[in-house]
């Protein structure tokens, strides 16, 4: 026999409506939902705190800081994995898509290897192992400014779980570093260059994508319909950015960086997400469009927590407040990143979806995290 978990006198955060009543789960699936503020015997009492889906993030590149938490550094991979995976349960994230760079730079001044292919190998045996509290996918990043695309996509294919491809451009003087001064400082910053150090970075990099560019990107393309993943864009800039996007097939747009192509964005029918971090801090940290002039604009789809996995739900209820519509703002971590991503099991509370839930309250503008369940199993 199985036992119901029953939650009751909670705010139900429901697909298009935030009500007070009761959820029913057994075996990891949501049975019943009711309308209602009474508490049966043997119920928890959710004293009229929110319960909503658990969150779901589609990239992050928090596991890559456990791995190297320290230039130079590299963290044992299973430690590294799986307090990755306990830190994003504790901020109420039950789905990620854990993000991984594919393509490498062997030779210059700014040389990176590669290092998804045995991280995700250690990732998955983890899960097969059930070790891990919440559900893992993989994203891989596509970088197109690299030499090494092509051989590392071939080693993955569809039975490694890969959920998004990404195609990544950081050429510089385009996209996320149009403002090539951006660029300078972060790059001089973190790895210690001369002027004419960088100059030499943003020269090879720029031989690389006239080299290589056209063909890693048809390549990306083709190796995430092999696999059965998701396509995206990333830091789409113009109108003519989002065209090639909708041709290539792309379905979620990451980041885009101005107005022009968000809006474009729209007009191709493909979801805009935006980073946590953008709209909390009141603007992005490489000086593109606000996350939350997109908000204000009916420009913002879904929200990811970047590289601050607690910023995903605060983002979310910041939203709410905007829009003055909490099931709206919770829809963009929830319902609308399962939908980009082809979940169809999780995301909404919806009789007979998994029983991935969140229980928090509002403390002021912020929200408190109670309890977080994954499918029906509480890990946080």
């Amino acid at each position: 026999m199985t036992c119901d978990t029953v939650f009751a006198n909670a705010t139900l955060v429901l697909p298009s409506e935030t009500v007070r009543g009761s959820l029913v789960v057994s075996d990891g699936v949501i049975r019943r939902i009711d309308s209602g503020s009474a508490v049966p015997k043997g119920a928890i009492d959710c004293a009229g705190d929110f319960l909503s889906p658990g969150l779901i993030e589609l990239h992050t590149d928090n596991l890559e800081r456990h791995i190297s938490p320290r230039p130079k550094v590299d963290w044992p991979h299973a430690a590294a994995i799986l307090a990755h995976d306990a830190e994003l349960a504790g901020t109420g994230i039950t789905t990620v898509f854990d993000a991984m760079r594919v393509g490498s730079i062997p030779t210059g001044k700014s040389r990176y290897g590669k290092y998804a292919r045995d991280l995700s190998r250690e990732l998955l045996d983890l899960r097969a192992q059930n070790a891990l509290k919440i559900s893992h996918f993989l994203h891989l990043r596509a970088e197109i400014c690299s030499e090494t695309l092509i051989e590392e996509m071939a080693e993955f294919g569809p039975e490694d779980r890969i959920g998004i491809v990404s195609l990544m451009d950081h050429t510089p003087e385009q996209r996320q570093f149009r403002d090539l001064s951006k660029l300078k400082s972060y790059v001089m910053g973190k790895n210690n260059l001369s002027e004419a150090e960088f100059a030499e970075h943003v020269a090879h990099l720029k031989g690389l994508r006239a080299l290589h560019g056209d063909a890693h990107e048809a390549a990306a393309v083709a190796e995430a319909r092999r696999y059965g993943a998701v396509l995206a864009s990333h830091d789409d800039t113009t109108r003519a950015h989002v065209e090639q996007s909708s041709r290539h097939g792309i379905t979620v747009a990451e980041f885009p960086t101005t107005i022009e192509a968000a809006q474009a964005c729209r007009d191709h029918g493909i979801p805009v997400m935006m980073g946590a971090p953008n709209l909390i801090r009141g603007g992005s940290h490489s000086g593109n469009v606000a996350a939350r002039d997109l908000a204000d604009l009916g420009l913002l789809d879904i929200v990811s927590s970047d590289y601050v996995p607690a910023a995903l739900l605060q983002a979310a209820v910041q939203l709410g407040g905007i829009w003055n519509d909490m099931a709206r703002g919770m829809a963009t971590v929830t319902a609308a990143p399962a939908a980009a991503a082809g979940l169809v099991d999780r995301g909404r509370l919806v009789a007979g979806l998994n029983a991935d839930l969140l229980r928090f309250r509002m403390h002021g503008d912020h929200a408190v995290i109670a309890q977080v369940w994954s499918r029906g199993n509480r890990v946080a």
